[in-house]
């Protein structure tokens, strides 16, 4: 595939990412009493592991050696995205709002801009400033429901410290896929990534599962994994990480501002949420606002 192709279907993607990461939200809402944070996380990423391990095994086994010498990349890269960017947002969305979630993930996209412009070198125009600046705003407008007042109420809890975690997490996610380049596709490094990540997680879904509180395993417990593994898992991070590779990190990271407008929309058709004349005119910022850094 020549590059216009390929960054004609990786800006489609950035429009795709965000939908696909609605059902994380989904999820986290119906989890509660039904799976432990790390028991989903772990599952989630075992499944979308064996999968994508499946279909690159043939080149995960060439590049076994490739691998082998940097191994401590792939735990690093699962413990940031699949146990802090998955455990620990579950473990926050027990004791932390919506809106406070969405801020505090809206200000990750900067931390990934600057961080590819510092360290990476990459280029930001001014027009792509002004869009992070004006997709910011509109996400600002949906999660505080076009009252702006409400900035000056945010209440911090514990679950903020798990959020602030998590938002910096995926920021080292993205900046360190592209400070260690691999010779592996997008296939097969997720597979590697979610093998690190597994690591990282199983000796904390031991330790959670002998919690007095921790609920007996289900079958509603293995449909939440399923969909987490498949949606927000397997589909959003293969082609998260391919646009990336296209696109730069700096570009890509723009879809995190579609996140809360994707999460209202999820939560209006089927959770029963309302939606409001806030998150149309959220709509009409962030969506030029995406344009502007994705754009050439």
């Amino acid at each position: 595939m020549q590059r216009p192709e390929q960054e004609r279907w990786a800006l489609l993607g950035l429009w795709l990412i965000p939908a696909l990461w609605a059902v994380n939200f989904i999820v986290a809402r119906w989890a509660p009493g039904v799976v432990a944070p790390y028991a989903l996380a772990l599952g989630r990423w075992a499944i979308a592991g064996v999968l994508l391990g499946a279909v690159a095994r043939q080149e995960l086994w060439a590049q076994r050696r490739a691998i082998l010498a940097v191994w401590h990349q792939y735990v690093v890269l699962g413990f940031c995205g699949m146990l802090v960017c998955g455990a620990w947002v579950y473990l926050g969305a027990r004791t932390t709002g919506a809106m406070n979630i969405s801020l505090i993930y809206a200000a990750s996209p900067v931390l990934i801009a600057l961080g590819a412009v510092l360290w990476l070198g990459e280029r930001f125009r001014w027009t792509q400033v002004a869009g992070v600046v004006v997709a910011l705003a509109g996400v600002v407008h949906v999660v505080v429901q076009g009252q702006w007042l409400a900035l000056g109420q945010v209440q911090w809890v514990v679950g903020d410290a798990w959020i602030v975690a998590a938002m910096v997490a995926w920021a080292a996610y993205a900046l360190l896929q592209k400070l260690w380049p691999s010779p592996l596709g997008s296939t097969a490094r997720l597979a590697a990534i979610c093998a690190g990540g597994v690591l990282t997680l199983i000796p904390c879904a031991v330790w959670e599962a002998q919690l007095p509180e921790t609920p007996a395993w289900s079958w509603a417990a293995t449909g939440l994994v399923v969909a987490a593994a498949l949606f927000p898992g397997l589909a959003a991070y293969w082609i998260y990480g391919a646009a990336q590779k296209v696109l730069g990190a700096s570009r890509v990271a723009v879809t995190l501002y579609l996140g809360p407008l994707y999460a209202a929309l999820a939560a209006w058709g089927v959770l029963g949420e309302p939606l409001g004349v806030h998150h149309l005119v959220g709509a009409a910022l962030i969506l030029p606002g995406v344009y502007w850094v994705s754009r050439r």
